[in-house]
């Protein structure tokens, strides 16, 4: 019997449907502080305005010339692809094209300060925004964003990085995900007023410049590191005090070599999340050293089955199986320890040599040319204990090498602190992201 004063069940069902959601939007606006508004990026001040990329842009895209003309590349013009945009200034390319490259292909010389936003590419490159820092052309999977007069390159730039994940996720939904013009154009940007633009943009700007000269400084003590392992590894410079002759090091000889037997191989099953007795795997080596916070854990026998391969603290371990060759080296152990059957832990034989003097060589250039010599012409992706036959370094006394060894050690350690305080700075900007591209934080 249908009702005969009042709304029927589907009338009724979308008033309540009509009454819940306002209910719930009521319920954001009583949230609001007063001087803030909801909009599609968030909430707002509301002296702030949202504008569409194509409302203060002109938006294009770039092109490739054809490969099959030589005339075309090697030229004077940078051309920019997507692996050169990277939430920065782009100052440099990878290619070049020529004058009739550029003007047989969709390809169009952009100015310096042109946004470039990546419309795919592989990985987590599809909706990354940089500037050029250098008049070039770009690719077709580039949009170029010619920005207006009066509108701040620097202000858009930090908006649209901060908006990285959601311009992501606006992406076209067929069988590969990809941004296009009409995304570009319809992504959406909070404007401050313009001083305020300009003091967002000068604030993020000084933290961009001293993450720029961190990272610089991080790959000169890199450099610097290298060049002292090849002068210090190979008795081509001398530590003060030291002298006399080296003797030859043979690894099948004068260390022992263990690994997780075939027979004693873990399941999938038996890679626990939570436990106390830690399972080491290739990749948990980060920079030569065990990190335990992503390490499992396996059973208390498992561990118990083979006392051979029972981590120490100054164990040196290496890779065997898929990327062979990655070196780590134990120490601050944090409890009892074993190895997946893809590491071999690595032991001297009568303090024949010092395990960190090893581990130094294993991660310099003496192994690199020893694995390279054992691969030649092959596709190993296995390392046995009879491959180390040929493995011979010269090495110093153990005095040297203990002294040799910290001085490594030392310049790791600096390495790390500033890797430290890179990860640091760059915490600090996200959370200076997401006040002042906000306005939770107002600078003005």
């Amino acid at each position: 019997m249908s009702k005969q004063h009042g709304c029927s069940d589907n009338s009724q069902s979308a008033v309540n449907e009509a009454s819940a959601a306002y209910r719930l939007q009521a319920g954001k606006a009583a949230l609001i502080k007063p001087g803030y508004k909801m909009t599609e990026v968030g909430v707002i001040p509301v002296d702030w305005d949202i504008k569409h990329v194509g409302d203060f842009a002109d938006v294009g895209s770039g092109g490739t010339p054809s490969r099959e003309k030589p005339a075309y590349w090697g030229g004077s013009i940078p051309w920019v692809t997507t692996s050169q945009i990277d939430f920065g200034v782009i100052t440099e390319a990878d290619q070049f094209i020529t004058e009739e490259g550029l003007k047989n292909s969709a390809a169009k010389l952009l100015p310096t300060g042109t946004l470039l936003m990546a419309l795919y590419g592989q990985g987590k490159t599809r909706g990354k925004v940089g500037v050029l820092g250098i008049p070039a052309a770009t690719n077709q999977a580039c949009a170029s964003i010619a920005l207006h007069a009066g509108v701040l390159p620097e202000f858009v730039l930090h908006f649209l990085t901060s908006r990285y994940e959601a311009i992501r996720n606006s992406s076209n939904t067929g069988g590969q995900e990809n941004l296009n013009g009409n995304i570009v154009k319809g992504t959406s940007v909070a404007f401050p007023p313009l001083p305020e633009q300009r003091a967002i943009a000068a604030a993020l700007s000084d933290v961009d410049a001293l993450l720029d000269g961190l990272e610089r400084l991080i790959a000169k003590k890199r450099d610097l590191k290298h060049a002292a392992m090849q002068q210090l590894l190979t008795g081509q410079t001398r530590l003060p005090g030291f002298s006399g002759e080296w003797s030859k090091i043979n690894v099948a000889k004068h260390a022992k070599l263990n690994a997780r037997i075939g027979w004693q191989a873990l399941t999938t099953e038996e890679y626990l999340k939570n436990g106390t007795h830690f399972l080491v795997t290739g990749t948990d080596f980060v920079d030569g050293r065990v990190n335990w916070a992503t390490c499992h854990y396996v059973d208390e026998w498992r561990y118990n089955q083979d006392r051979n391969i029972q981590l120490k603290n100054c164990d040196v371990l290496l890779t065997k199986d898929g990327t062979i060759g990655k070196v780590g080296y134990v120490d601050g152990l944090p409890g009892p320890a074993t190895l997946n059957s893809g590491v071999f832990v690595i032991r001297p034989v009568q303090e024949a040599f010092v395990p960190l003097f090893l581990f130094y060589v294993l991660a310099s250039q003496i192994f690199d040319d020893f694995l390279a010599m054992i691969t030649a012409g092959s596709t190993i992706v296995h390392l046995y204990q009879k491959d180390f036959v040929g493995f011979e370094f010269l090495a110093p006394d153990t005095e040297e090498q203990t002294a040799i060894a910290a001085v490594l050690s030392d310049m790791d350690a600096e390495l790390a602190a500033l890797e430290a305080r890179r990860d640091k700075t760059r915490a600090l900007k996200q959370g200076m992201i997401q006040e002042l591209l906000t306005g939770k934080t107002r600078l003005l």
